[in-house]
């Protein structure tokens, strides 16, 4: 079931600036097998399905029940050109669209089961996870650093799943973002720089705030409280670096930080908040994103930004991975709400 467009990712990745990838280099590191569509992706995860206001699919999914623009019957979108208006019935569901790779060896590609470029082990854009040891040997303080890349992937266009054209999103593969060349991701006070509202952020009542989200986020996060994600700790800052003691949540949380940081910088839409258009948010909606985790393992379920990894890291970065160079590098599938105005024209 798999079409050819999914087959043409090496040759993308090819396209890339010579600089990035070493051309007929690919080491021996980060090797595995290829994201699967059929069977890495977590289907599951569409659901519900609303048409018309009335869910049509509930779904098993065990998260919150987002707010929809689509809980109306009937819809109307502004057109550029006679009529000037399109009018329909309304739509909402979840799109697996997007993937976020993690990764301690710079230039390694999960998705792709190989690693591009040079990541030697001295390279200062290699990740880390390092443990600062307190009072009778216990890890007192811990931090995770990971690299990340942002994959625009529409797994129902690549499977040939058929919907209605208003609704299906209209793009082609395609990485669209490489941490290892953007010298905010690595620097935290670089970033502040240019993310001068963190300040705000850094004191102790904003982060006494997080908690109510922490709590939230088990069920479905609090969007207004941007700067939170949940038991993943602080939005900010818009880098790599990440205080965390578990490995896996850790990745998890460099996974958020990018999804916020671009949208903060305006570089993506959210197809959830309105049904006529994709809409650029600089202050992202949390309730309308979900994520899976594919590789080293896969896991079968989604799960609300935010939300414990306790719940679900169970031998998701087996130490046996670390045969094939897979362990501690990780692959997101982001699965978005799309309203739509569904109509014949």
């Amino acid at each position: 079931m798999r079409s050819g467009k999914y087959f043409t990712l090496i040759a993308l990745l090819g396209m890339l600036s010579p600089w990035v990838l070493v051309p007929g280099t690919v080491h021996a590191i980060c090797q595995g097998n290829s994201l699967d569509p059929e069977n890495d992706v977590c289907w599951d995860c569409i659901f519900p399905i609303k048409i018309a206001g009335m869910t049509i699919e509930q779904g098993n999914v065990m998260n919150g029940e987002a707010p929809s623009s689509a809980d109306a019957t009937t819809c109307s979108c502004p057109l550029p050109s006679p009529p000037y208006t399109r009018y329909g019935i309304t739509a909402s569901m979840w799109e697996p669209s997007r993937m976020i790779e993690t990764v301690k060896d710079p230039y390694c590609f999960p998705a792709l089961g190989m690693s591009m470029g040079n990541n030697g082990k001295n390279s200062y854009l290699r990740g880390t996870h390092a443990h600062v040891q307190g009072k009778g040997g216990e890890a007192q303080d811990a931090s995770v650093f990971a690299q990340a890349h942002w994959w625009i992937m529409p797994f129902w266009s690549i499977m040939g799943v058929m919907v209605d054209s208003k609704c299906m999103e209209q793009s082609d593969t395609d990485v669209a973002y490489l941490s290892e060349v953007d010298p905010f991701w690595q620097d935290d006070e670089m970033s502040a720089i240019f993310q001068v509202e963190a300040l705000l952020f850094a004191n102790l009542v904003a982060q006494l705030a997080c908690i109510a989200d922490a709590v939230s986020s088990q069920y479905l996060p609090m969007s207004p409280l941007f700067w939170c994600m949940g038991s993943w700790g602080s939005a900010y800052p818009l880098t790599g670096h990440i205080n965390d003691n578990d490995y896996v949540q850790g990745n998890a949380a460099v996974a958020g930080r990018l999804l916020y940081k671009l949208s903060r910088q305006q570089l993506i839409c959210d197809p959830g908040l309105w049904y006529c258009y994709c809409v650029q948010s600089p202050i992202w909606t949390k309730h309308n994103y979900r994520i899976q985790i594919a590789r080293p393992m896969a896991d079968f379920m989604c799960h609300p930004l935010g939300r414990s990894a306790m719940l679900w890291e169970y031998l998701k970065n087996p130490p046996y991975a670390g045969s094939s160079g897979t362990e501690g590098n990780f692959l997101w599938i982001i699965t978005r709400k799309r309203d739509c105005c569904m109509s014949g024209s």
